[in-house]
């Protein structure tokens, strides 16, 4: 009888850049996800906090792309870490297959885990409503962390939900092995990346969570300049369409 042999579990494996002094900092996770806030959040933050690049993780299952920025060549997944405040973030340039979630979760929880005292993930949610987006709440592993986020005044989901993709995926792990960590969803837009949902995660979750201060006025400004491109295209489309069509049929306009 012919043993099959099993494949190997996938792997991930930190390389580390440059130590850190922080104790104990707060991971804040920025992986590519709905909206993008997750990544559009935490790059302001590196770049504010001028966070210095800690390590990078690197994988088989990562996609076979090379990255850069400046002119220079980079891992697509990296690390970065600053003292004060006490600070790491978890990036990517590119959203993760599935099939690297486990690898990811592991490496974190091996390598990383025993440097950071508590983990931050962030979930952009489709909102229904365009009230709605910008609209946080926070989900919590321990009771701890879930008074935390009501002192914080971070309104706690009460309604069951999942949350799922890689920031599920990091969330599990974190919570089958005893690691703090709390999520902040946050409804953001539909279809577009969305500076307004991320601007309103930092100023509203992330500052009083982590105390510290980040200035969103570049968020802001991409938000107007996105909100300005879609009445453009708007009234592009509606221009083209009564171009279109004969005269005694066009609509009213959509914009008076």
């Amino acid at each position: 009888m012919t043993e099959t042999q099993s494949e190997p579990e996938p792997e991930a494996e930190f390389e580390t850049v440059t130590e850190i002094g922080a104790e104990t900092p707060t991971l804040i996770e920025g992986l590519p996800g709905h909206g993008l806030v997750a990544s559009i959040a935490v790059e302001q933050i590196r770049q504010q906090l001028e966070l210095t690049h800690h390590g990078n993780i690197v994988s088989d299952e990562f996609p076979s792309v090379v990255t850069f920025e400046d002119g220079l060549v980079r891992d697509p997944v990296r690390v970065y870490a600053g003292t004060d405040p006490a600070v790491m973030t978890l990036q990517s340039d590119l959203a993760l297959p599935q099939s690297s979630f486990d690898a990811l979760s592991e490496c974190v929880l091996e390598d990383l885990a025993s440097e950071f005292d508590r983990a931050i993930f962030l979930a952009g949610a489709q909102a229904e409503e365009e009230k709605d987006i910008g609209k946080v709440v926070g989900v919590a592993t321990t009771d701890a962390l879930k008074q935390e986020l009501a002192d914080a005044g971070i309104t706690v989901a009460e309604d069951p939900g999942v949350v799922g993709g890689v920031t599920g995926a990091l969330m599990q792990a974190c919570y089958h092995a005893d690691v703090p960590a709390v999520v902040l969803i946050v409804q953001a837009h539909p279809y577009l990346p969305d500076p307004a949902a991320a601007r309103s995660v930092i100023e509203n979750a992330l500052e009083p969570l982590v105390e510290f201060d980040i200035d969103t006025t570049e968020l802001k400004e991409q938000a107007d300049e996105i909100q300005r491109r879609l009445r453009q295209i708007a009234q592009q489309y509606e221009q083209m369409s009564q171009e279109q069509q004969p005269k005694e049929s066009q609509p009213p306009g959509m914009f008076q």
